[in-house]
């Protein structure tokens, strides 16, 4: 390098529009040389960035392929899931993260849901949908509840879903009492609005945790959250498997002594008693 005024013109007038900002910052800290290396490892960032543009579409087309090849499996496991009585409500309740949103009527209501369906948009960056199935029920009308989300061109999210269709004095958006589960679990926090107010929430799609955590958690594998076992009953077994130590160690203890006792009985006979007839 050599400094060529002619040179850090070129390779500014290409990266300019790019990183202009950068270039305003080194134009009256740099010395020629400098500035022309450091214009020449941006070009290189930018040949970086064109190819990991291509990576990602390449990856995309991919995913596309792959994605509509697992429908047929997502569609028999369905099936199979339909035929274990309140697989979703129990899945849900397992879910740490989506436990902390129900209440005692939101899991009565969940009962009632028979199956949870999570569809990509065929181009897959565009946004997904949910789909929550429900038997007939005393809460509300819907058959199906859904809620999609969506990606513009420009990078903004946003998401709509189904309007609930209330019974008379059910709706559970409405009420605040619910104090525990219905397994009298009591919470450790304050009792959350109710699970339904999620349909009704669209303040912040880019932030929507629970939509998120349904699409890129459960939905993948809802059986190992179906198969968590209760927590309490975990908490029970330990204080049974604590007794039992206890237990074990007592034995521990008077079996010793009952040795000690042998030993000493053996060492009697040695020194020539009989054996009582």
């Amino acid at each position: 390098f050599v400094g060529n005024a002619q040179e850090v013109g070129r390779y500014s007038l290409i990266l300019t529009s790019r990183y202009s900002f950068i270039l305003t910052s080194i134009e009256h800290q740099c010395t020629a040389p400098i500035r022309l290396t450091v214009i020449m490892v941006l070009d290189v960032l930018s040949l970086f960035s064109r190819l990991n543009e291509q990576a990602s579409e390449e990856i995309l087309k991919v995913e596309q392929k792959y994605n509509k090849l697992r429908q047929p499996f997502f569609q028999k496991r369905s099936e199979l899931i339909a035929k274990i009585p309140n697989f979703w409500v129990t899945t849900f309740v397992n879910h740490p993260q989506v436990s902390a949103l129900l209440g005692e009527e939101d899991e009565e209501a969940l009962h009632y849901l028979t199956r949870v369906e999570v569809t990509e948009f065929e181009d897959i960056k565009s946004g997904y949908r949910i789909d929550f199935y429900y038997d007939e029920n005393p809460y509300f009308e819907n058959k199906v509840l859904s809620k999609e989300f969506h990606l513009n061109e420009s990078g903004d999210p946003s998401s709509k879903s189904t309007e609930i269709k209330w019974k008379s004095g059910k709706d559970l958006t409405k009420r605040s009492s619910q104090t525990q589960n219905k397994a009298g679990k009591k919470r450790q926090h304050e009792e959350p609005e109710s699970f339904f107010t999620w349909f009704t929430d669209h303040s912040d799609a880019g932030a929507d945790e629970l939509g998120e955590v349904i699409k890129d958690d459960i939905w993948p594998n809802p059986l190992q959250y179906y198969l968590v076992p209760d927590m309490d009953d975990e908490e029970g077994d330990g204080e049974d498997d604590d007794d039992d130590e206890e237990g074990l160690e007592d034995i521990d203890e008077e079996g010793d002594e009952d040795d000690g006792e042998e030993d000493e009985e053996e060492d009697d006979g040695d020194d020539g008693e009989v054996c009582p007839k």
